[in-house]
């Protein structure tokens, strides 16, 4: 099983979520870096993975390139580690990582499925191209987050 033993809530009085992809190094970082940029005062987000991994370090670039710097702060986490507490929202930011471990993760929480795809989906032939797949990525991920966090009551319509 996927989790953690010590039961923790947040204690803040803010949603709590968390945002997982297989490695925490990719779509997740993306998200958790908007949630805390748009609406930090209402949700206490944390991301993780079922495998640890280094942040993708292009990801950590293009986004630096363009304004969003995730270099101190973007950190992969697994279900091991001291950030899991209990979560209102889980959301899986990759289809493939939720079919592989939503039936073992006992971490409560409401789940939800947003698939943004992985980084095997990127079609780049050179840098450039590259560079504009994860553009688009982080673009995606930002506005899906902007608009979806708006208000939590969104979150109760994406629950499966």
């Amino acid at each position: 099983m996927l989790g953690r033993k010590k039961k923790e809530k947040a204690d803040d009085g803010k949603v709590s979520v968390l945002f997982i992809d297989e490695m925490n190094d990719l779509q997740s970082q993306i998200a958790e870096y908007f949630l805390i940029k748009f609406y930090g005062d209402t949700y206490e987000v944390r991301s993780a993975g079922p495998k640890q991994d280094y942040v993708d370090c292009e990801l950590v670039s293009v986004m630096y390139q363009n304004g969003h710097d995730i270099r101190g702060t973007a950190v992969s986490k697994d279900f091991t580690t001291r950030i899991m507490i209990d979560y209102d929202y889980i959301i899986f930011l990759q289809k493939s990582t939720y079919y592989d471990i939503h039936d073992r993760l006992t971490l409560p929480g409401k789940r939800i499925l947003k698939d943004f795809g992985s980084r095997s989906d990127f079609k780049a032939t050179d840098d450039l191209e590259l560079a504009n797949c994860y553009i688009k990525l982080i673009e995606d991920v930002g506005a899906w987050v902007k608009e979806t966090f708006a208000s939590p009551e969104n979150l109760d319509k994406m629950a499966i």
